[in-house]
Formats: structure tokens, sequence, C-alpha cells
């Protein structure tokens, strides 16, 4: 049976810690990493550097990590600050957005949806695009967001139904063809 996060926490602080803390970080960098991409428009290699910095700061802190929040909450929180201090340090984010990773299913259809869902993102204010990613994509529920990006709960519930209903609106032509084809 798999060790849960808090176990590996536990013993990250002992004698194994390096070994516990690398499981860690194989059971969180890959939707870490996707999440930075995300935040930094594609931009794979900021989004690699930013993990590793999450991850180096996260170990450092380690024996500070009270509990209050999931690690995987934790972990996010200092992601999304060290995403912070870089797009102060570069504002505005200037890379262009990389290329759609390969898409399986309907093919083309498929892959104008997703560039019509990626261009309304992008018309989303930061935080909205930043708490509806974390809900949507994440699987993060309103507290663990507001704790990850600092904001207060009601604010979170606010740029996540505020980017819901106009996600919907912008793409409300796809979803009109799918209720005429019954789909």
């Amino acid at each position: 049976m798999d060790a849960s996060d808090e176990q590996l926490v536990a013993r990250a602080l002992g004698p194994d810690g390096r070994q516990a803390f690398g499981a860690l970080v194989e059971r969180h960098q890959s939707a870490l990493r996707a999440t930075l991409r995300r935040f930094t428009h594609g931009n794979a290699a900021l989004a690699d550097d930013l993990a590793q910095e999450t991850f180096i700061r996260a170990y450092r802190a380690l024996a500070a990590f009270r509990g209050d929040s999931g690690f995987r909450t934790w972990l996010y929180r200092i992601g999304y600050r060290c995403f912070l201090s870089e797009a102060r340090r570069h504002e505005p984010l200037t890379e262009e957005v990389a290329e759609h990773h390969a898409l399986t299913g309907d093919g083309a259809e498929r892959r104008g949806f997703m560039e019509d869902y990626e261009a309304a993102l992008g018309q989303l204010a930061p935080a909205q695009r930043d708490a509806v990613h974390l809900a949507l994509q994440r699987g993060f529920s309103h507290p663990e967001i507001a704790d990850i990006m600092g904001l207060p709960i009601g604010t979170v519930k606010t740029h996540v139904l505020r980017g819901r209903q106009k996600l919907q609106e912008l793409l409300s032509d796809w979803q009109e063809g799918f209720d005429h084809d019954g789909t």
C-alpha cells in the first residue's frame, strides 16, 4: 500500500528524509508542472523552473508544515507564490503560448474546441483564470484554492463563478453544437 502524503512528510523529516521527499516529488510533480504551465501561458521551461523552485522551497520549509491543510494544497500555495514572484519580476509575461500537446479523440473538432477554450481562458482576468484552473482542472475545493491563492474564500467563489460564466458565454457556440447533435 502506498504511503499517504502525511506519512511521507513525517518520514521526510526523519533519517530517510530525501527518499521520502523524493516520493512526494514524484507523486505531485507532473500535476504541479501542468498547473504552472497553465499559469505561464504554456512556457514549459519557466514552468519547470518554477516547479523546481517550489520543491526546493517546500523541502526547506517542510519542518514548518503544520498540516492545517493537505500537503498538496500547501505545495500548490508555494508554487503559486513562486509564480507570482516571477510574474512580478517580468510583468507582463511575454512568452508565446506553447503548441498544444497532441490531442486524442475527435481530431480536428477537439483541437478546435481546445483552441477556443484556451483563447476563452486567456480572456479571463488572471485571478479568475487561476481559480478556474485550480477548481475545474485540478479539482481543488474553494477553501483549498483560497489557501493556495491567499485570498478570502468569498473572493475565490466569486472568481470561479464569474470565470465559469464567462467561459460558458465565450464557448456558447460549442454548447449549441452539442445540443443539436443530441450529445
